[in-house]
């Protein structure tokens, strides 16, 4: 893969990373946690955007792909749709972390700190994002086409998006317990590092294997899926009032199709 596509990606992951961090720096100006049907809404949102994300920029394109090799072009999908949803179960069984929402820790048992397993929960989310994210910049650069890169643009717009209020939610919640803004800041922020790791790293193996980018692609829609349904959408509907995360999850989807339809 060209320098040009590491480039690309890096810069799309660093602006959902530079999102993670803005909602994180919230804390410096607001010391309340964020108000629970709030909450419900951005969690339900950001299943939404992820929904989308993983139908229109990764297994779309993943099928489209493979079709163009000359390939079968449901079967890259579904494998690596399958193997990426694997992947995120594997982390999600053995990772320590703490769903705050949920008021329960998951993974192998360990004495971390809760604020250790708080940031760890969101790190999850945010693999398969920075993966999707530096994925679409990598096609895009293949390719050499602005439909793609505009198609990248939309995408890494609607995970970023949903990143400000994913920063303030570990943010907040850690203030709250006593930590110090500039603490809960940099937890927050963190949080979101691994985005721009994640999405070179996987630009980086797409290059290497160029046919793996259409098991690539899907492998991170079935990551994207996988914390979807495993984690947000149960974590925005815990109470009577799931209709607010019915609604999140709703626009999510609706603003992130019209993104990736209209500017793709």
């Amino acid at each position: 893969m060209s320098g040009a596509a590491i480039g690309w990606a890096a810069m799309g992951t660093g602006f959902t990373f530079l999102m993670t961090t803005l909602g994180s720096a919230v804390v410096f100006f607001f010391r309340k946690t964020v108000n629970g049907h709030v909450q419900r809404i951005f969690l339900g949102f950001a299943s939404g955007v992820m929904i989308a994300a993983s139908v229109w920029s990764l297994l779309i394109p993943a099928i489209e792909e493979a079709e163009a090799s000359g390939g079968i072009g449901w079967l890259p999908a579904a494998g690596g749709f399958v193997l990426g949803a694997l992947f995120l179960f594997l982390l999600d069984r053995f990772l320590p972390h703490f769903h705050p929402e949920a008021h329960k820790t998951e993974g192998v048992p360990v004495h971390w700190r809760r604020t250790t397993l708080l940031v760890s929960a969101v790190t999850l989310h945010n693999i398969p994002e920075g993966m999707a994210v530096g994925l679409s910049f990598a096609l895009a650069a293949q390719h050499s086409d602005t439909g793609f890169y505009t198609a990248a643009f939309a995408l890494a717009l609607g995970i970023g998006i949903q990143n400000f209020p994913e920063g303030a939610a570990i943010s907040l919640p850690l203030r709250q317990e006593g930590a110090s803004a500039l603490r809960s800041f940099a937890y927050g922020s963190l949080s979101g590092v691994v985005e721009p790791i994640f999405g070179v790293l996987v630009v980086l193996v797409a290059g290497g294997i160029q046919p793996l980018m259409p098991w690539l692609l899907s492998f991170a829609a079935g990551a994207m899926i996988y914390v979807v349904v495993d984690e947000l959408i149960p974590e925005a509907h815990l109470d009577e009032h799931s209709t607010y995360g019915t609604i999140g999850t709703l626009a999510g989807f609706l603003i992130m199709m019209i993104l990736d339809v209209a500017l793709g």
